[in-house]
């Protein structure tokens, strides 16, 4: 393994993971992830990997729009870590929402290639002029990101 190629891998799956969710293709979600998933919502629940499948197929959370910009990836060994943003325009319970999350996404190699462990979303703050439920505007400005 390279890490500079893994590295744009891990951005790649980064990509194709919410693309998937967004065009309601959760059998390629699923192919993504390591089935101990533990996928943590802003909420604070946190579901496996069969209980987040079932909220998703269910129409529990709707995803309509994601933004997802990527401040930087480490790969140490068999693990990747994604750290960054995840913006979003979704349902959630029947409510429509707009999520400004910091995140933090867990890749791990195996024989089966690179798998989505973990993710844990922490919401931005109100006090820097983020809000996690109100609508703020579309897309949220970018800062010192990495690029591609």
């Amino acid at each position: 393994m390279s890490h500079a190629t893994d590295t744009l891998t891990i951005r790649e799956l980064e990509d194709v993971r919410y693309d998937a969710v967004v065009s309601q293709d959760y059998d390629a979600f699923k192919s993504l992830c390591h089935p101990d998933l533990a996928y943590s919502h802003s909420s604070g629940d946190t579901d496996t990997l069969e209980s987040y499948l079932e909220k998703i197929r269910s129409g529990f959370y709707v995803y309509h729009e994601i933004e997802h910009p990527i401040d930087f990836v480490r790969v140490i060994g068999d693990v990747a870590l994604v750290v960054g943003e995840m913006n979003a325009r979704i349902t959630a319970g029947g409510r429509p929402k707009r999520l400004r999350n910091r995140c933090l996404a867990v890749w791990k190699y195996s024989n089966s290639g690179w798998q989505l462990l973990a993710y844990q979303p922490t919401p931005l703050s109100a006090d820097a002029g983020d809000t996690h439920t109100l609508d703020t505007g579309w897309p949220p400005s970018s800062k010192n990101r990495e690029r591609r």
